[in-house]
């Protein structure tokens, strides 16, 4: 209950002290106040508090019965945020102070002792990582589900050709259970980046005060143990001036963020009618208001645009940071707002992208049937000169192009092409040369590892099942 002979500050000074005697100017105040951003914290400023509470407590520096009031106005603040009725106010800038002034509110003089051997600059810190480490753990669970759904279509098309692009040109036949498990690939790299980034940031900056630590005896691992960190952080100034943590973690975010661009743009590619690769159901597509045959791939395209938020986010905090002296300076409450645009845009891409790998079907006589295409086997007639006719790569590179031209100039595929007219072009080829002029003959040869032959696609497949258990 509110306690209604509690102490008021005047308006704008009612965690200043004494040493200011008027109210911020109202320019000042829309300036300074974050409220509106950082408020999401609370849980992870609750629970700074809470950590640092018990420690006191078990420190001696705070008595039994100040700690038990101070807990039990911690346990009606979160009762109230859980409930939406907590009275949010911008006159005290930020979630911290929105809650030590809630806690004055509701248990009085006691509410002070909380604040003991703490300051908004090391608090501030703690609640921003513990934020960061748990979106890491959020994300790197979100691109497991996409990996699986990207393994479960790679299993299922572990043999269906399609054409291998270089310069977004035919190169060479490769099957579409290969092409996906490439980015499986990519977003594994993405989870060990999102991983590793959590091991370095699992540090507690609680305990180094304003900048310089704390006279208090205070005990720095007791609070980090509290709140799942490995150890606390070594340097105080490190401590309130580091974010490296979120920086890594956009960093990560970003090099994802690419991935699933240039996978949301293969899929806009393949759904065009010219390529014609596959097919997205109601659930990913839109239509026009004007053209009613219109299937537009909308959920590919916005995730592709999305993810232009992600990288300008990482610019935005490296800007923040780039200029500013240890410790602490007020610009770095611009951290948390470009950092929590940037993981709200990777969240629903990471979603929306996850969605479209389980609804896509493939085309799969379609894709076949351009994996020849661009005499997309031509490497393969060079590889069998040099090792049928022992030719030098180089001269055998030499004499396929010549295949080529004439194929071009009869408008035939290399397969079609009479045997007659390649031995004009090399007299040794020999009728077994079409053994190795067909798409599925290319693909099923390449077995070198990682290669795109479908025995080797289910082995990654299988591989990369047990690996995410």
């Amino acid at each position: 209950m509110s306690d209604p002979n509690a102490p008021k500050p005047p308006k704008g000074q009612s965690l200043w002290g004494g040493r200011f005697e008027r109210e911020p100017a109202e320019l000042m105040q829309a300036i300074n106040v974050s409220i509106g951003v950082d408020k999401r914290l609370w849980r992870e400023d609750l629970a700074g508090s809470r950590a640092h509470l018990a420690m006191l407590k078990a420190q001696g520096v705070v008595k039994a019965a100040d700690a038990e009031a101070i807990a039990g106005g911690l346990d009606t603040i979160e009762a109230e945020l859980v409930a939406g009725t907590f009275p949010f106010r911008d006159e005290y800038e930020d979630i911290h102070m929105n809650v030590e002034a809630r806690l004055a509110e509701l248990i009085g003089a006691p509410s002070g002792r909380l604040h003991t051997a703490r300051s908004r600059n090391d608090q501030v810190a703690v609640d921003f990582r513990l934020w960061v480490r748990g979106t890491c753990d959020r994300t790197i669970a979100q691109i497991d589900a996409l990996q699986r759904a990207l393994l479960a279509k790679a299993d299922t098309y572990a043999d269906a050709l399609m054409p291998g692009f270089t310069h977004l040109q035919p190169a060479q036949p490769v099957t579409f259970g290969h092409h996906l498990m490439a980015y499986v690939e990519m977003f594994g790299r993405d989870a060990g980046r999102f991983a590793d980034a959590r091991v370095r940031m699992n540090e507690s900056p609680l305990g180094a005060a304003a900048l310089a630590g704390s006279p208090f005896p205070i005990d720095r691992h007791a609070t980090a143990a509290a709140l799942g960190f490995d150890r606390p952080t070594a340097n105080s100034l490190d401590s309130v001036s580091d974010r490296d943590f979120a920086l890594e973690a956009l960093a990560a975010s970003s090099i994802c963020a690419i991935h699933l661009s240039r996978l949301a743009e293969e899929i806009v590619i393949w759904a065009t009618p010219q390529f014609g690769f596959i097919k997205l159901s109601d659930a990913f597509t839109t239509g026009s208001s004007i053209m009613p045959q219109k299937r537009n791939p909308d959920a590919a395209e916005l995730t592709r645009a999305k993810i232009g938020r992600v990288l300008a986010s990482f610019t935005n905090l490296a800007v923040v940071m780039k200029g500013l002296p240890l410790t602490y300076s007020k610009d770095m409450q611009e951290d948390k707002a470009p950092t929590f645009e940037a993981f709200e845009a990777l969240d629903l891409a990471l979603a929306a992208m996850t969605g479209m790998i389980d609804d896509l079907v493939p085309d799969t006589e379609r894709m076949a049937a351009a994996a020849g295409s661009g005499y997309s086997t031509a490497t393969d007639l060079a590889d069998w000169l040099v090792r049928t006719l022992d030719l030098p790569f180089r001269q055998a590179h030499h004499v396929t192009g010549r295949a080529v031209k004439r194929a071009s100039e009869l408008g035939v595929d290399l397969s079609d092409m009479p045997l007659a007219e390649l031995q004009a072009i090399e007299p040794r080829v020999t009728a077994e040369v079409f053994t190795v002029l067909s798409p599925a003959a290319s693909a099923a040869s390449r077995m070198s590892y990682g290669g795109t032959a479908p025995a080797l696609v289910r082995e990654q497949v299988a591989r990369w099942k047990e690996r995410l258990g």
